[in-house]
């Protein structure tokens, strides 16, 4: 690149003007920063996992694990179910989230029916 000195109309305009018949200026060629120990930081500690949300219905309730709509109720109130049994199905953003039981016990209660919105750590059901 050279650096011309112009002028048009009587106006002067300095401008950068690449020779095209002249040989290629290397490229400078981007080299990582070197690491020194003394740059290194000890690495941080990982962060414990978050308990869940406590549901709103209290200890026998199963949360939501999302904020989404429920397509469909897999249980009636009185029926008994073991550990990992199937509750309802909720879907969010084109995809369908199983809710399992936590534990094995009786629906008391289903606090929520096909078609509705629900936020996530909202109670869905009630075990006893």
């Amino acid at each position: 690149m050279k650096k011309l000195r112009v002028t048009v109309d009587g106006k002067t305009f300095e401008v950068s003007v690449e020779m095209l018949d002249a040989p290629v200026a290397a490229v400078p060629v981007y080299s990582a920063p070197v690491v020194t120990s003394a740059s290194v930081s000890a690495p941080v500690a990982a962060a414990r996992p978050v308990a869940a949300k406590p549901a709103a219905g209290g200890a026998g309730s199963v949360p939501s694990p999302l904020s989404g709509k429920v397509v469909s109720v897999d249980v009636q109130v009185g029926q008994t179910v073991t550990e990992g049994a199937q509750l309802l199905t909720l879907e969010a953003m084109k995809m369908n989230t199983f809710v399992y039981a936590p534990k094995a016990g009786k629906v008391s209660a289903i606090l929520v029916n096909a078609g509705d919105g629900v936020e996530e750590g909202a109670a869905l059901v009630t075990l006893e």
